[in-house]
Parts: C-alpha cells; structure tokens; sequence
C-alpha cells in the first residue's frame, strides 16, 4: 500500500512503517522512547511491535487501565508524573500504542507535556485506524462529556498495521466500522455500496477497504485542519451518538456502548432528520436505516433517556453561540453542515429509530 501523505505528516502501511520508525528514531536522535499503551494492548500488540522496533535508544513502557471512562485528566496527571519520574525531556518521544482511547490521550499528553514532545500514532483497533488517530485530534473527556478538553496538533507519523487487528472482538471491530459506513455516506456513494453488504465482505477486501477509509478522511481534514468548515462533516451521526454515548458512559443503569455503537444509533437518528428537512429521499433513508440496523444490535430508549440524551447536547463541543449544530445528508455520499434541528424533531427521529 502507498504511503499517504497529510498535512504535516504520513500515514505509513505494515512494514513501511517499521522502516520508516526505526530510521526517524536514529535521524532524530531522541533520548528516550516512551511507549503508551493499556493492559490490552500490552498482553496482544506490544510484543510484536517490541520485535519490529529496531532502535538501541533507552525504551520506557507506560501502561494505562483500558476503557473510555479513563480517559480524563486524572490518567493525564499520572503520566505527565511517570514522564517525569522516569527522565522524559523535550528531546523524548511518545509512542501511542493501541485503540482510540489511547491515541486521543496519549497525543494530548505529548502536546501539553514540555510543552509539546513528538509523538506517533501505532492504532490497534478499528476505530483507531480509520478514524481516531487521524487528523491531529488529541484530549480527553471532561467527566462523562466526550472529548471536551483538547488540541489539534498533528503526530510526527501514524503507522497502520492491520495484523492487529486479529486481536480484536466482534465488538470492537463493528465498532469501527461505524465510522467507515460514516465515510461513504458522506463522502463517496461507491465507497457505501462497498461496505453495506457486508456478507460479500471478507478478511483481504478489509486492507483495501480501510486504506480507502483513511484516504476519505484524510482529504476532508487536509482541506479544513481547524474544523471551521468541511471538516464538520466528520460529525455526522457524532452529534447525538455522542450524546447517547456520554448519557451510556455516566447511567448506572445502563450497560456503556463502544463508541461505534452509539455512532451508528446517531448515524439513523441524524440520517432521519435529514429525510424531514428534505435533503434525502425515503428510499435513501430506508436504505440508511436497513444497512445499519442489521449490523448493530437495537438499543431501547423511553421516553425519559431520550430527554437525558437531548439535554446533554447543549454540552456538544461543536455548538456555536448556544445553537446545537448538524452536519447532515444531502443524498448518500454528500452533506450540508452547520444545521439546526428543534427537538421535536429529535423527538420524532428516536421515535422512528424504535419503530
């Protein structure tokens, strides 16, 4: 696979990667590698990446407890005084090792320790290959609220290995499919039609599939890097499946959905306010509705989460001057950002998701 080329950096495939890591770290001389990592990503990727890792500067490992509800300034101060404890200088380097968790936290700890080390992208999880450690999105989430504190500051490289994939469940791999179903629809028609039967799908057509991926994403953020304009349709599905997920992360009573999960709940929900305001056919919802549905499980919500999940979007990090933002359809593979829904039309939209 090619390499592709971002704004400041590369994305990196398989084995030019590990070319690339060990030349970088030689060029640049640093003085010490740090390694970030959770306990999953610790016991299934970090040997292999040990042995691909061709370097004789001094390696630290830095293991963080998995999940999203870790993902806060608390694990950050941890780290900052790990990085201290063990001699990290301005001249020391961060390698994120692991799922979207991981690369969010560990980018924003690079950026905000010393006031900014390099740091490079290894994504472990679906998710994190297609979506999360790309872009130069990096922080943590404020409490229950998703991704309130943060910077935008691109890596030195990311390098996408998909053999790890192969220590994935289920789960975690429809998970991040979610996001690659978000980049055909609003971006490439073609690219949808690929991914929405996924019973013709099998393990080779997957490489190419998320390279495609990466190149969709990368040629929205390229064009927009501060998200003050396309790259808003990054959000679609985002602004109520964040909602949704924050509103799963913090309810006692509720089991927390993967972040692709919630996505895909938002992705109908969004695709539906979309139908009403006349930007989609009915067909084209249908289709939206279907394709999704039958990959991820349905979700019940009554009346009273669906309130919960509508207050918490006044906290949504893309709102402007109080007005709750959309980025919506406007037909498969297009979209139309800066739009407002009222909330009976939410109303409506979590209604026909239960239907």
């Amino acid at each position: 696979m090619q390499t592709i080329q971002a704004n400041n950096y590369n994305v990196f495939f398989k084995e030019n990667g590990y070319h690339y890591l060990s030349e970088i770290l030689l060029v640049e001389n640093y003085s010490k590698i740090f390694i970030i990592a959770d306990e999953n990503t610790s016991s299934h990727c970090l040997p292999r990446f040990l042995s691909l890792l061709a370097t004789d500067v001094e390696i630290e490992i830095i293991e963080l407890e998995a999940g999203e509800e870790n993902k806060n300034i608390e694990t950050c101060l941890q780290v900052w005084h790990s990085l201290t404890e063990l001699g990290g200088d301005r001249k020391s380097i961060i390698l994120n090792l692991g799922g979207g968790v991981i690369t969010d936290i560990g980018g924003f700890i690079a950026c905000t320790f010393k006031r900014g080390i390099d740091f490079i992208n290894i994504p472990t999880t679906l998710l994190s290959m297609v979506d999360a450690s790309i872009g130069g999105k990096n922080g943590v989430d404020l409490g229950n609220l998703k991704n309130q504190i943060g910077i935008i500051r691109e890596p030195k490289a990311v390098i996408i290995d998909t053999q790890y994939l192969e220590t994935l469940e289920g789960n975690q791999m429809r998970s991040g499919f979610a996001e690659m179903l978000k980049h055909g629809l609003i971006y490439d028609r073609t690219y949808w039609n690929k991914l929405k039967d996924t019973t013709a799908l099998n393990t080779e057509d997957l490489d190419d599939l998320i390279y495609e991926s990466v190149l969709i994403k990368n040629k929205i953020v390229s064009e927009d890097i501060s998200e003050n304009g396309i790259r808003k349709a990054l959000n679609y599905g985002h602004t109520l499946g964040h909602a949704i997920e924050s509103y799963y992360l913090e309810s006692s009573e509720k089991t927390s959905l993967l972040h692709g999960e919630a996505i895909a709940i938002g992705m109908i929900l969004e695709a539906f306010i979309s139908k009403e305001k006349g930007l989609i056919s009915n067909e084209e919802y249908q289709e939206i509705k279907y394709v999704i549905s039958d990959i991820y499980d349905f979700v019940e919500f009554n009346e009273t989460d669906i309130k919960n999940c509508i207050d918490l979007l006044i906290y949504d990090k893309k709102n402007e001057f109080g007005t709750i933002q959309f980025a919506l359809l406007e037909g498969i593979g297009s979209i139309k950002i800066n739009q407002q829904s009222d909330n009976e039309l939410i109303y409506k939209a979590f209604n026909d998701y239960k239907s």
